[in-house]
C-alpha cells in the first residue's frame, strides 16, 4: 500500500484544515488507515483511525476532543482527517498510515506497517 498525505499548511488558530491520504497499490477493503501526528521534540501521537471495511471509527479524545474528524470516500481511495478550530498545539507533521484489520492492532494505534511521507500543520496564535 503506498499513501501520499496532502492538505497541510499554515494556518491561524481557529481555523480549519483538511488532510486527505490518498491510497494506491492495493486495496484498502481489509485495512484501516490510521492518522497520527509528530511535534517537534516530542513523540509520534496516535490521533484515529477508520475501517475501510465498515468505517467504523476511533479517536484518541484526549488529542481530538470533538475537532477532528474522520472520513473516507470509497471511490476516490482516499481518507481524510477533518480539523476545526486548530490550536497551536495542534503543529505537527501528520501522517496517515495503514495497517490490517486482522487483530487489535489498527484501533489501538500500533504496529501500522504502511505509511506516508507526512504533511506539515502549523498553527499560528
Amino acid at each position: 500500500v503506498q499513501l501520499v498525505e496532502s492538505g497541510g499548511g499554515l494556518v491561524q488558530a481557529g481555523d480549519s484544515l483538511r488532510l486527505s491520504c490518498a491510497a494506491s497499490g492495493r486495496t484498502l477493503s481489509t485495512y484501516a488507515v490510521g492518522w497520527f501526528r509528530q511535534a517537534p521534540g516530542k513523540e509520534r501521537e496516535f490521533v484515529g483511525t477508520i475501517s475501510w471495511r465498515d468505517g467504523r471509527i476511533y479517536y484518541k479524545e484526549a488529542i481530538v476532543k470533538g475537532r477532528f474528524t474522520l472520513s473516507r470516500d470509497i471511490a476516490k481511495n482516499t481518507t481524510y482527517l477533518q480539523m476545526n478550530n486548530l490550536k497551536p498545539e495542534d503543529t505537527a507533521l501528520y501522517y496517515c498510515a495503514a495497517e490490517s484489520l486482522i487483530g487489535s492492532s489498527w484501533y489501538q494505534g500500533v504496529n501500522y506497517h504502511y505509511w506516508g511521507q507526512g504533511t506539515q500543520v502549523t498553527v499560528s496564535s
